[in-house]
This record gives C-alpha cells, sequence and structure tokens, in this order.
C-alpha cells in the first residue's frame, strides 16, 4: 500500500460512563461538605432547580410546586415509582415526547406526593436560623496560626541586630526550614551572596538567641547545645554528653557514654531522661494546623439493647423544581426551543433530586448493616472489632463493592466510641483457636497493650509477643509482630532498655 492519509471505518466496542451516571457517581462518593459546594454549583448551572428555606419546609407547599427531599434518616423511603426514569431516553417513562401539558400535570402529582412523605416523615432537614448563625460564628472565630518565618522576622526588627544587616537576617531566616533547621551551609551563602562568611555567622548567632529556643541550628547536636546555653547548663553530664558523644547518644550505647564521661549507668541514664525533654524540632509549634474538621455523615446512638442508624441530613440542600418554569413551559405561546429547553433541564433537575435521594439512602444502608455487623464494637470498643470486607457488605446491601468504596470514601460515622472513618470498619481478620475471627486492628491494639505493660529493663522481644498471642488463642507469626511493632513506632528490644 502506498504511504498517505488515508480514511477507514472501524467498528468497536467501549465502556463509557454517561454523563448523568458520572453526575451520579460524583455525589456518591461525595462527603457531605464537598457535596453541598456540588449542589450548589448545580444550583447555579440549573435554572429551573431552587433550594427550599428553612422555614417552607414544615409549612404546606403551594399547588404545583415539587418538593423532592433526600432520604430521610431513620426510615427511607422510596421515590414514587413514577419518578423512575428509562435508561434508554432519559425521560420518565410512558411519557408523551411533546404533550406538555401531560409532563405539568405529571409536576403537580410528584408534588402531592413528595407532600405526604412529608407528613409521614415530620422530621427536619435543615438546621435552624441559630443554629446555623451560632456554626458560622465558630468558623469565623478560626484564626491563621503564625508562621515560624513570621515570628522571626519580627523578632529581627525588635533586636539590637543593626538595621543593614537585616537583609542577611531575612536571608537566613527564609533558609530556615519548617522544623526550625538551617538547611544552607554558611559557605554556601557566603558564595551565593557574596559576603564574608563571618558576618553571616555573625548574624546567624542572632538569630540562634531568638525564640524558639534551638532555631537557626545547623544540626540536632547544635540544637541541644544552644538548648542547654539557654538554660545556663554548660557545665552539666548532660550538655558534654550532647557535645562529645552524639553518635553513641542516638545508638543508645549507654555503657561507652559512661566510660567515656567516667560516670555511673545510672548517672548517665538521668541525663539521658533530662536530655529526652528537650525539643528536637524547635519549629514543631509553629507548624501549619493539620487537623482536618471532619463532619459525621451517620450518627449512631443506643437506645435500649439496640442502637439506632441516622444520617445528616442537616447539610443536605433541598431542592425543588421552580414554579416559574412550570408555567413557562406550560404556556403554548412560547417557542419549541424554549420548552425544549425548559424540559431538559426539568430532567435534568429530577435525576439530581433522585440521585441525592438514593445517595442517602445507599450510605444509610451501608451503616445499618456495619453497625449490625460490628454490635460489640458499638459496646466495647475497638477490641472488639470484627473482620469484615466490603464484599459482605455489597451483598447483603444489594450493590457492587466498587460502590460500597464509593459510598465510605471519606465519610464518617459518630458511634458511642468515638468518630471513626467508615472505612475504618473494614478489616481483614485473623483466625482464632476458637474459630471465631478477630481483626488486624484489634490484633495490633491488643499488641500495644502488651509492649505498654512490660517491664522497660527487660523489655519483650518479638517472639515472646508471640508466644503470649498464642496463649490467648491468637496464632500469628513474629514478622506480623516485627510488621505492627513498626506501625505502631516501638522500637526493637534492643533499643527499648532502660539501664
Amino acid at each position: 500500500m502506498p504511504q498517505g492519509l488515508h480514511l477507514s471505518q472501524r467498528l468497536t466496542q467501549s465502556l463509557v460512563l454517561a454523563p448523568q451516571l458520572q453526575q451520579s457517581l460524583a455525589l456518591l462518593q461525595a462527603p457531605t461538605l464537598e457535596l453541598k459546594t456540588l449542589v450548589e454549583q448545580e444550583l447555579q448551572q440549573n435554572p429551573v432547580l431552587e433550594e427550599s428555606p428553612v422555614q417552607e419546609l414544615e409549612a404546606p407547599a403551594k399547588d404545583g410546586q415539587e418538593e423532592i427531599p433526600p432520604a430521610e434518616s431513620a426510615d427511607p423511603a422510596e421515590p414514587p415509582a413514577d419518578l423512575e426514569f428509562d435508561p434508554a431516553t432519559e425521560k420518565p417513562s410512558g411519557e408523551p415526547a411533546d404533550d406538555f401539558e401531560a409532563e405539568f400535570e405529571r409536576l403537580v402529582q410528584l408534588d402531592q406526593e413528595w407532600r405526604d412523605h412529608f407528613a409521614q416523615t415530620n422530621i427536619p432537614l435543615r438546621a435552624s436560623p441559630e443554629d446555623e448563625e451560632r456554626r458560622q460564628f465558630m468558623f469565623d472565630s478560626l484564626v491563621q496560626a503564625t508562621s515560624l518565618q513570621e515570628v522571626l522576622l519580627e523578632q529581627v526588627r525588635e533586636s539590637a541586630l543593626p538595621e543593614e544587616q537585616w537583609p542577611i537576617a531575612e536571608m537566613l531566616i527564609g533558609n530556615i526550614d519548617e522544623y526550625g533547621y538551617l538547611k544552607a551551609t554558611i559557605e554556601e551563602l557566603a558564595a551565593s551572596t557574596g559576603l564574608a562568611a563571618e558576618t553571616i555567622l555573625a548574624v546567624l548567632k542572632v538569630i540562634q538567641s531568638f525564640e524558639p529556643a534551638g532555631v537557626g541550628a545547623r544540626d540536632l547536636r547544635e540544637c541541644l547545645m544552644l538548648q542547654f546555653q539557654r538554660l545556663g547548663q554548660e557545665n552539666t553530664l548532660e550538655y558534654r554528653i550532647v557535645n562529645e558523644f552524639m553518635e553513641a547518644l542516638g545508638k543508645r550505647r549507654i555503657p561507652e557514654i559512661a566510660r567515656g564521661t567516667g560516670t555511673s549507668l545510672d548517672d548517665v541514664q538521668e541525663a539521658l531522661q533530662r536530655i529526652a525533654r528537650l525539643e528536637p524540632r524547635p519549629g514543631r509549634a509553629f507548624l501549619p494546623d493539620n487537623d482536618q474538621y471532619v463532619l459525621p455523615e451517620v450518627f449512631v446512638t443506643r437506645s435500649g439493647d439496640d442502637y439506632v442508624v441516622t444520617t445528616n441530613n442537616e447539610h443536605i440542600p433541598h431542592l425543588r423544581i421552580s414554579n416559574t418554569y412550570k408555567d413557562l413551559m406550560s404556556q403554548r405561546d412560547n417557542s419549541t426551543e424554549v420548552r425544549n429547553y425548559i424540559r431538559e433541564k426539568i430532567r435534568a433537575g429530577k435525576f439530581l433530586i433522585k440521585s441525592l435521594h438514593q445517595r442517602q439512602e445507599t450510605i444509610l444502608n451501608i451503616a445499618k448493616e456495619i453497625v449490625k455487623r460490628q454490635r460489640e464494637f458499638m459496646a466495647k470498643g475497638v477490641s472488639a472489632l470484627k473482620p469484615l470486607t466490603m464484599i459482605q457488605i455489597a451483598q447483603v446491601v444489594g450493590v457492587h463493592e466498587t460502590t460500597v468504596s464509593r459510598a465510605v470514601s471519606g465519610k464518617y460515622m459518630q458511634t458511642p466510641q468515638g468518630i471513626f472513618e467508615m472505612k475504618y470498619f473494614f478489616t481483614a481478620g485473623i483466625q482464632t483457636a476458637d474459630g471465631d475471627g478477630m481483626s488486624n486492628t484489634s490484633v495490633k491494639d491488643l499488641i500495644a497493650d502488651i509492649f505498654g505493660s512490660e517491664d522497660s529493663s527487660a523489655p519483650l522481644s518479638d517472639q515472646e509477643v508471640v508466644r503470649m498471642l498464642k496463649e490467648k488463642g491468637i496464632v500469628i507469626a513474629r514478622r506480623t509482630v516485627a510488621k505492627y511493632r513498626t506501625e505502631l513506632n516501638i522500637l526493637p528490644s534492643n533499643l527499648r532498655k532502660v539501664y
């Protein structure tokens, strides 16, 4: 075949998600606060949608006004049967294509059905204006923390440092990392700026006198020495250990330190305890606040011997179809383009409302099944957590495993034992001697308790922990204990020994 450009046809099959299906999955996966943002964006893009004011939630709906709530918490009702969509056409089943009068009557019928639904449930979906005001006041009261660099620059202006040396101080502060250490050497800074190394070092000594103690150090040894100097303890045993035996200190070679300093093991051990009280990262207090403010998606409360599971509907916007556009659609004098535009927007709004309902219902059903299988956890805590997989939940709820994964992603559950991510309840299990399963999280918690109650002068080895777990009916390998110990940030036995 000669080279050149040619046209050809080819028939292939590919899996493509419809835009509405993508929107439904996005709503399911989004946490509550993110969901609220997505719905607000849809409200801006779809003119036929509007949000009901809080005051109207308990009032009867106006004639011809469609109000469709998210799934109710205690007993979510199924959406009306005639709200179902034909997947092939994305149009309500049995509806004439161009009969606008019938479509308008259909909206009126939906309005009546959902008003009856409200009357039966009578559960408030939104917070009162007073609650919203208190919540907004709390968020407005949060202030942004001051960074370490800002604190140091403020101290430069208040220090006795000559003003002509402020640029040098600013350059040094710019090279101090978030933990308070100077990351560039004096030689590198001198070569890049053309300044004398002695001048830069003199300004650094001034910065090292700032708060917090130890800031501006070039390594851990200098950081600890600066803190002892600030306390006036240059002539102490701990200062000498840091100054002369830093490598042995890092490897906890206590006998070697005792021989080098000519002191007893007990004196060295006491000095190490005083060294441990120092701050190895002076800038830690100024690190950005990484605490995440989470909003529980599900609430679990105890009622007698049972547990009641409810979803958080307070922040889910309550949507309805605007009466204005329903009236426009029913007017015969409007052009075909206007009617088609309004009809498509109403269908998109219906699908969004239905997706919100299904989202709440799916999360509620999954949460109920989690609570049902983890009843002992709700009563006793982490030690009673049972092995659980998403496949087990999916089979009971009647959805795919990936749907469960999306539904619990980034969602939190408030339980009698505290607030936990919903994914926390899905763990692999270990078979015990009596045939029951025990989750990996429970085993890890048990290992942490064993190490926490050990004798510090004779720390337990991993093999000894394996033996102790076997006595409790839990058989696991030594490497598994070592893995869990590492995840718990527990040192090996030779580094945990206290002489």
